[in-house]
């Protein structure tokens, strides 16, 4: 999917811990490259030397690109042996430099550094009553709600992992977070397990990631994922203890399916599941339930290359490429302006005329927001000589908005809402257009897990917000 049509994920976090002293800084920076794909609005890394003065952070953020944040300079300046990183794209809170994480908070038992990926259902009320006891804002994101209400609980309690535990009651919604101590680093997760978390370990150093993707990046080993509602606490001894007192049966929880679908790098392998394994059998299953005669299929780069392997696979039909995609249009790409015809899909993606002239194009793509880009790929095909056009989509129609890390927007703003498929087929100008099949989502996952599809049913696991509590967004 395309920027202009696109779903959002919220965040990428990574945390590293080396138990030898070694500085984590240059490592954190290869973990967001690898995470890049979850957030591209602004980064950041925290780190903090146990060995020296307690409670000294020294960090950096800013907008961009993890490449255009950092220099090598930025990451020699950054000595410790723990840290936490930090990719962000925003569904809640303004697209600004104040609010790029980790954040770093001053109180008095320390400092805490905090990384939050997804998405808090009572943001409004918890800002409200901390604002009436004295809290002040310098963000407007919702993790800095987390890290206040940790801050609060650590006053009391004997250690941060304790006060980690007390916070997570008052917190709905979605969160993986890992969190930076003076001499801890903490992993948790929501009870429903919206996010992904993942724990790994290279030589003397342990690492919290939001994918296994970025474990691989720094040749660490994984070790298990941070289940649902789980806090696991790395301790200066070496020690990984666990806290399991808010995690809820299994049946309760609530895998995004979208992270499979599209967030989640296809090299990832997240709650024992493989993502390209997940995105192989949607292929599959989009040519069992809804076949087509054609000479070729392909997918629309990068997040629909898989399942249209997939489609092949199970078809017979060749699988080949019909896009050239310009890998080199960042986040400064300017859009052109209305009196300009330029359309900024063909800036980024270009037909194959030889791939596609005179052939039956099987079109794979993640998913269909407002169809602008479905029209406009579609259109670039014709115009290099496509005979017919089938577009097929490894996802179900959004119907609903998402509430839990996911840009998804309003209601009114979905092309599937209130329109039939047929209607949806004439509008982006396919010659048949199909979709994953509801009942057939389950089936993507091999180990049966429990899964939230809301954004297609309007099923939430757990109540979402009275209030629109995800903010402006960019889709």
């Amino acid at each position: 999917m395309l920027a202009e049509d696109r779903i959002g994920e919220e965040c990428g976090v990574f945390g590293m811990y080396d138990l030898s002293g070694g500085d984590v800084a240059r490592s954190i920076y290869y973990g967001l490259e690898s995470l890049q794909h979850r957030g591209q609005e602004s980064c950041g890394i925290a780190v903090s030397d146990t060995n020296g003065p307690k409670g000294k952070v020294i960090s950096h953020k800013d907008m961009g690109l993890v490449n255009e944040v950092f220099t090598g300079e930025d990451i020699d300046k950054l000595v410790g042996n723990i840290g936490v990183g930090h990719v962000r794209y925003s569904t809640a809170g303004s697209s600004v430099r104040e609010n790029a994480q980790p954040l770093v908070l001053n109180y008095v038992k320390g400092t805490l550094a905090l990384a939050h990926n997804g998405n808090l259902t009572n943001a409004p009320e918890l800002r409200d009553e901390l604002a009436y006891t004295g809290a002040i804002f310098q963000t407007t994101i919702d993790s800095e709600l987390i890290a206040y209400l940790i801050a609060r609980q650590r006053l009391r309690t004997a250690s941060v992992e304790d006060a980690v535990a007390l916070a997570m009651p008052q917190i709905k919604g979605a969160y993986s977070l890992v969190i930076m101590s003076p001499r801890k680093l903490i992993g948790a997760r929501d009870p429903h397990g919206f996010r992904p978390l993942v724990l790994g370990k290279r030589d003397n150093a342990y690492i919290f990631a939001s994918e296994t993707c970025a474990l691989d990046t720094i040749d660490a080993e994984y070790i298990r994922d941070v289940e649902p509602g789980e806090i696991v606490t790395i301790t200066s001894d070496g020690q990984i203890l666990s806290n399991k007192t808010r995690c809820i049966p299994e049946k309760e929880h609530g895998h995004c399916i979208f992270e499979y679908i599209y967030f989640a790098r296809p090299d990832s392998v997240l709650d024992g599941q493989s993502v390209y394994d997940a995105r192989i059998r949607a292929g599959r299953f989009l040519y069992k339930d809804d076949p087509i005669d054609a000479d070729i299929v392909a997918g629309v780069p990068e997040s629909g290359n898989v399942a249209a392997l997939g489609y092949s696979m199970e078809s017979g039909i060749p699988y080949g490429q019909v896009f050239v995609k310009n890998s080199y249009i960042g986040r400064t790409f300017i859009k052109p302006g209305q009196k300009n015809r330029e359309s900024s899909v063909k800036v980024k993606l270009n037909a194959l005329n030889h791939a596609v002239n005179g052939k039956r194009v099987v079109i794979i793509d993640d998913s269909i927001v407002r169809g602008t880009t479905s029209d406009r790929i579609i259109r670039m095909l014709r115009e290099a000589g496509a005979k017919e056009v089938h577009m097929r989509i490894s996802s179900p129609p959004f119907l609903w908005p998402c509430y839990f890390g996911t840009d998804i927007p309003a209601r009114e703003q979905l092309i599937a809402y209130n329109k039939s498929i047929e209607d949806i087929r004439k509008i982006i100008g396919a010659d048949s257009l199909g979709y994953l099949k509801l009942n057939r989502l389950g089936d993507l996952v091999d180990n049966k897990m429990s899964i939230c599809e809301g954004c297609f049913t309007g099923r939430y696991p757990e109540e979402p917000p009275v209030s629109d509590i995800r903010g402006e967004f960019e889709a």
